[in-house]
């Protein structure tokens, strides 16, 4: 079970697809003569198909032999922002997710998060904000948002501070130089982020405000906690 993330031209009429799956995690499997007008994998190894993969294990590679996709995901074809948003999404699961470990989540987080996308009553920007946060949060580099970073008190009010991992408290702030005052409602964004299952996280809507104030806060942790530009997101901001 898994996601075509990239599918790359090899030779006349070979393809290299990495996809991200449920039991292998992120593999590169060669679907040979993929490229013929006649194969019957042509069309079920295009980034975004999500579905069933029957692969063969050499002793050096993997080779697709057939595939059985439930989902195309072909509203975000006919959505230029939304594919965008999707390509900087399996960019982003491509950067984290290794072969061999369990991407399990990381799946589920890529899927929901595409579906997210075709539902016009969810803001792309916050989908976006949810899946970059909570990215991070699968790779084990979470902000600490319920209490203090500091002291553990989790009643007075604070700032996030990149630097300093998350919530720091009035009392323990002066060291702090790069916090960020947050509406309450964005503390509470940020932590259903943070702890909601990944099946639960497209479930709200916020205001104007606290959709700015998750893209402050979640921007400045991407560049601290992510040593890459993604080149669908440099596309992405240049279209809006």
């Amino acid at each position: 079970m898994g996601m075509v993330l990239a599918a790359i031209p090899i030779g006349e009429y070979d393809k290299r697809v990495v996809i991200l799956t449920k039991e292998r995690g992120k593999i590169s499997v060669f679907a040979k003569g993929a490229r013929k007008p006649s194969s019957a994998l042509g069309g079920s190894i295009i980034p975004f198909s999500f579905g069933e993969f029957t692969i063969y294990e050499g002793r050096t590679s993997y080779t697709l032999m057939s595939a059985s996709i439930s989902n195309y995901f072909t509203e975000l074809k006919e959505d230029m922002e939304g594919a965008y948003y999707g390509f900087y999404f399996m960019e982003i699961a491509d950067y984290y997710c290794r072969e061999a470990n369990d991407e399990t989540q990381m799946l589920k987080l890529l899927y929901q998060s595409l579906r997210a996308l075709v539902n016009e009553s969810i803001p792309n920007l916050l989908v976006r904000y949810i899946y970059e946060l909570k990215a991070i949060c699968l790779n084990g580099e979470a902000p600490q948002v319920f209490q203090c970073v500091a002291c553990g008190n989790k009643e007075r009010q604070g700032q996030f501070s990149v630097r300093k991992g998350g919530r720091v408290c009035c009392e323990c702030d002066r060291d702090v130089f790069d916090g960020i005052k947050l509406d309450v409602s964005t503390w509470y964004a940020l932590q259903y982020i943070v702890g909601a299952k990944v099946e639960r996280l497209y479930t709200f809507t916020v205001s104007d405000l606290v959709l700015r104030e998750l893209g402050m806060v979640i921007g400045r942790y991407m560049d601290v906690y992510v040593d890459k530009r993604f080149k669908s997101l440099e596309i992405l901001e240049q279209m809006t």
